[in-house]
Order: structure tokens, then sequence, then C-alpha cells
């Protein structure tokens, strides 16, 4: 992730070891720590609040709990933002919120890929892809779109450090070294 710090990885990984340690539901905690996030982002008085340095920690826990019984949040969700706070790294929520989601999903074995194609891909395109890209992976893929109008058709598949390339400018290419091994 682009500009990504480097608290936010040990952050993430951090939160999903203590999910997974206490057996709690990983979509649960993601979708409560979103919650905060939101809530956070939302009100300019609780960003003021936590950030504060005139304020007493306690206080700032006090209204940590008073949140997290309104939010519903699981204790770990709550003691986990506790910490940030405790370090001063709820300026790094939402970094820290995507290197979960990057965890979790790594965790529930979904796997990242990249595909470059030389037009925009409709949705039914897109569907037919996730599906055949899925197959080459071997599990469930959460997929990066890109263009590269020089491609002409086709498409480039990125898994992992796997390239798969359905471009015409490959297949092109192909054909000219074929052509000129044959002379």
């Amino acid at each position: 992730m682009a500009g990504e710090s480097v608290f936010a990885p040990k952050y993430a990984h951090a939160l999903a070891s203590v999910v997974a340690s206490a057996g709690l539901d990983a979509a649960l905690a993601q979708a409560q720590l979103k919650d905060f996030a939101a809530t956070f982002a939302g009100s300019r008085e609780l960003r003021e609040v936590f950030e504060d340095p005139s304020i007493p920690p306690d206080q700032k826990l006090s209204v940590l709990d008073v949140l997290a019984e309104r939010l519903g949040m699981m204790r770990e969700v709550r003691n986990f933002i506790a910490v940030m706070m405790d370090h001063q790294r709820l300026g790094g929520l939402h970094e820290i919120l995507a290197a979960y989601d990057q965890v979790a999903e790594t965790n529930r074995g979904v796997v990242e890929a990249e595909v470059t194609s030389a037009r925009e891909l409709n949705s039914e395109d897109r569907v037919e892809l996730e599906t055949q890209v899925a197959k080459l992976a071997g599990s469930a893929v959460r997929i990066t779109y890109g263009l590269d109008r020089d491609l002409l058709g086709g498409a480039i598949v990125k898994i992992g450090s796997t390239v798969y390339d359905g471009s015409v400018r490959a297949q092109l290419m192909q054909m000219k070294r074929s052509l000129m091994t044959a002379s």
C-alpha cells in the first residue's frame, strides 16, 4: 500500500493474533473496528478528546468505555483501541484498518491478484474473470484492476509472483519469436 506507515501492519497483525488466540469471530472484530473508525472520523469532538494531551488517559478510557458499550464492542477490540490511544496511533486508524483487512483476508485464505486489461471490464466480464482467477489461485481472490491500452486486447493476471499473460500483445510477441526461430 503506497504511503503506508511502518506501524500499521504491526498493529494489524497484533489484532489478528489477539482475535485468533481468543477464538473470536474475525469478521465481527473487523466490523466493530470499522464502526469505531466511522464514529471517530465522523465526530470532531471525539477526535479532540482522544487527541488532546491535556485530558488525562483515564478520562479518555471512560469515554472509550461508553462508546464501546454503545457500539457493542468486544472487550478485545476495545482494548486494542485503548492501546492505540495510549501509543497515539488513532491518527493512523484507517491505515491500520486497511492493513487488518488484508491480514484477515489472508488468514481466511483470500489471495491478492492484479488484473491489467486493455479496456475497462464490465461487471459480467469481472465476474467471469474472478471465477477463472480463483480457479488459478485455488482459493478466493481479491482483485485489483488496472488498465494498459498498449495491450491491444486480453489481460495480464498476476497472482503473487506468478504472471499469466493472456494479452494480445504477448500472443503477437510469441508469434514473432516463433517466426524468427523458424527461419
